[in-house]
């Protein structure tokens, strides 16, 4: 079986097979317009440049074609990148699905369905609990489906709801160790909170922003579908209960700058805040660290100050070995 993307090493030459997950054209300091690629198979993503390119190159190397290249893998400011030689559509008769390139969520859809539809139960609101299960049964099949993101964390086949699942698991631990903490405000917001990026993103195949994903934001989205909810389930809106959910999904954020229109003023939505963002750290680090040889640092990680994090030779299975 060829190999994969990041089974190559680096300096390494080969022809490979992946989706193409964007192609931007830009203009050269020359004048003359370039592509510049992200590839994708299911070991990660890379970026790579296809110069002086033609208009017929512009049309047919887009964004959810399987492409052959030829090339070498090199790290380009402490970041990969694919240097292109080559490059065609694959053709009839080789592997052109463009799902045998996409990366999965560790979960299946049905696992995460299940996982979620336990929560419900725990969600003892009656206000809360009809908006987050009118919310999820209508966003269900985008929800357990789509990436939590285009490129940063969980930028997966089922990222979205893997994410929140995640969250949630971290969620139960905080309940059980402080009493004080709203079991229907913290489960109820982590399920909305980023359910918004069914309708700010295009999908998983080529995940873009949408019209309203750029003018609006996944924030200000589910606070509409909140709205939305209450009319037609004919809750109160103006409700303390219903506010509070709201508070929370706006300020997940954390920070005005970060693109949450309030900052936390809520228990819940502190809880939140700090969860959500630990877990997409930690997505990062992983997928980043996945992909460096012990003994080195990963490449710089642009959702993260552009850290680069060290890969310890060490390890508990060495640890507990010894």
């Amino acid at each position: 079986m060829a190999k994969k993307i990041y089974e190559h090493e680096i300096d390494d030459n080969f022809e490979i097979y992946v989706l193409i997950k964007s192609a931007d054209i830009r203009l050269a300091k020359n004048g003359k317009k370039f592509i510049a690629f992200t590839f994708q198979d299911r070991s990660g993503q890379i970026d790579g440049k296809y110069w002086d390119a033609k208009e017929e190159d512009i049309q047919q190397f887009q964004a959810g074609q399987v492409v052959a290249v030829t090339g070498k893998r090199e790290m380009y400011q402490n970041n990969p990148q694919l240097r292109i030689t080559k490059l065609r559509l694959a053709r009839e008769g080789e592997p052109n699905r463009p799902e045998l390139y996409m990366e999965r969520a560790p979960l299946k859809s049905e696992e995460m369905v299940e996982e979620v539809s336990q929560i419900l139960f725990e969600i003892t609101s009656a206000p809360i609990n009809r908006i987050v299960r009118h919310i999820l049964k209508k966003y269900q099949r985008e929800f357990f489906e789509y990436p939590a993101a285009k490129r940063h964390h969980h930028a997966i086949v089922g990222g979205l709801g893997f994410h929140t699942v995640s969250i949630l698991r971290m969620a139960k631990t905080v309940i059980q160790h402080y009493p004080s903490v709203n079991k229907s405000l913290l489960y109820g917001g982590v399920i909305l909170h980023d359910i918004g990026k069914t309708i700010e993103l295009s999908g998983s195949m080529s995940t873009e922003y949408t019209l309203k994903g750029n003018l609006i934001g996944h924030i200000v989205l589910i606070d509409e579908e909140i709205t939305k909810a209450c009319l037609s389930l004919n809750i109160d809106e103006d409700s303390e209960e219903v506010i509070l959910l709201k508070h929370i999904v706006l300020a997940h954020h954390g920070k005005q700058e970060f693109g949450s229109p309030v900052t936390p003023h809520l228990l819940e939505a502190e809880i939140i805040h700090h969860l959500d963002n630990l877990d997409a750290s930690i997505n990062m680090i992983d997928t980043a660290l996945l992909r460096t040889t012990p003994g080195t640092f990963s490449e710089r990680i642009f959702g993260l100050e552009n850290r680069s994090f060290y890969k310890p030779v060490f390890t508990q299975a060495t640890e507990e070995g010894q």
